[in-house]
């Protein structure tokens, strides 16, 4: 029993130590990458706003599972078209998950989108959009939802892994007087792939940062979790060559799990603050050391997150020192999802999640975060 309570410890200390480490500028290059994507993608032929693309973003970033995460996308896209559908992609066929603006829904979740020739073969093959005319498209697809009313048709790749998990269909629909909007559709389905990448890096860090966790599990492999993409037999089956790895396959092996919200994963260890660093863990029980740890972790990823999403308040605030009254939303949102985690453990009393606020936000003074923030 000793030797595999050593080995748990040697896990954790491990994987936590890259992963922990690693993830947080993950997120920041994540949000850069969106950021230098938006105006070479915009061109004077989109109608796309910025400010609106952003907010889209930011839905899908918001999602916590990957079922929130694919549906904010579709949820997202039909502003820049009119009919959108999500197709997974497993074994060689690109069976139907979800769709936004046909007017049979369910018959879209029943739909195997040939992916053998046209543009869906393309879109697969060549692992980028491709777009063309309804002609070009799955013709038994046109006749059963209707040809797009200005002929043209876009097929998406979302990759997970270097790999095509699902293709995104999307045209302007049968009756409205719109242009799809290619550059807004490919910048949010970009969004999604990298989005769902981090999410599942940071769920198995979590797993993997557990001491519960089974001390079998290899280092750095993937657990496996539910595919949120329901199993059922399509009524129309179109026969393609399996590849060798499926999208599907590495959806299924970086599925966030529906019950553990992304935002209440403990991952980021980077630039603990001095106060909490003098914290005296070393005097500890080891068992206690480590709960103090994971809080501060635990408390600079939320604010960190904060700070990220918030970078115009946050400017404005430590000029106008009033960053709590702006803030307050966030701070006191993340501040129960802390209080949650760790208000009655060992580490309630330390103040980690107050502390890395002043640390953090208000770069260790006080009074920049105003008059109403309660110390």
């Amino acid at each position: 029993m000793a030797e595999r309570t050593w080995m748990e410890q040697v896990v954790e200390r491990v994987v936590s130590q890259v992963l922990e480490t690693r993830l947080p500028r993950l997120r920041e290059d994540l949000v850069q990458r969106v950021l230098e994507e938006l105006q070479p993608q915009l061109g004077a032929s989109s109608r796309a706003n910025p400010a609106e693309l952003l907010r889209a973003i930011s839905g899908i970033h918001a999602g916590t599972t990957q079922r929130e995460i694919l549906r904010a996308l579709l949820d997202s896209a039909v502003p820049y078209c009119r009919r959108a559908a999500l197709f997974v992609v497993k074994s060689g066929k690109a069976m139907g998950w979800q769709g936004r603006g046909f007017v049979d829904i369910e018959a879209v979740k029943d739909f195997s989108l040939n992916v053998h020739t046209g543009l869906g073969a393309r879109a697969l093959r060549e692992r980028t959009v491709a777009g063309g005319t309804a002609s070009e498209m799955d013709l038994r697809f046109i006749e059963q939802f209707g040809k797009p009313s200005d002929e043209q048709v876009l097929i998406l790749p979302l990759m997970l892994k270097d790999k095509v998990a699902a293709l995104m269909y999307a045209d302007a629909g049968i009756d409205a007087d719109v242009k799809t909007d290619s550059a807004a559709l490919e910048l949010l389905v970009f969004s999604t792939s990298a989005w769902l990448e981090v999410a599942s890096l940071r769920k198995q860090a979590s797993r993997e940062s557990t001491p519960e966790s089974p001390v079998g599990v290899a280092v750095g492999a993937a657990p496996s979790f539910a595919d949120p993409f329901p199993a059922h037999a399509s009524k129309h089956i179109v026969t393609t060559e399996a590849p060798p790895a499926t999208g599907a396959a590495i959806l299924a092996t970086t599925a966030v799990a529906e019950e553990t919200p992304v935002e209440d994963t403990p991952v980021a260890e980077t630039a603990i603050s001095a106060t909490a660093a003098s914290a005296g863990l070393a005097n500890l029980p080891p068992e206690e050391a480590e709960v103090h740890r994971k809080a501060q972790r635990f408390a600079k990823l939320l604010v960190d997150e904060i700070k990220l999403y918030n970078q115009a308040k946050v400017t404005e605030g430590r000029e106008n020192k009033d960053l709590y009254d702006r803030l307050k939303e966030d701070i006191e949102k993340s501040r129960v999802t802390f209080q949650k985690r760790y208000g009655a453990t060992a580490a309630a009393s330390a103040e980690y999640f107050q502390n890395e606020l002043i640390h953090t936000l208000a770069e260790d003074d006080l009074s920049i975060m105003g008059a109403n923030f309660r110390r």
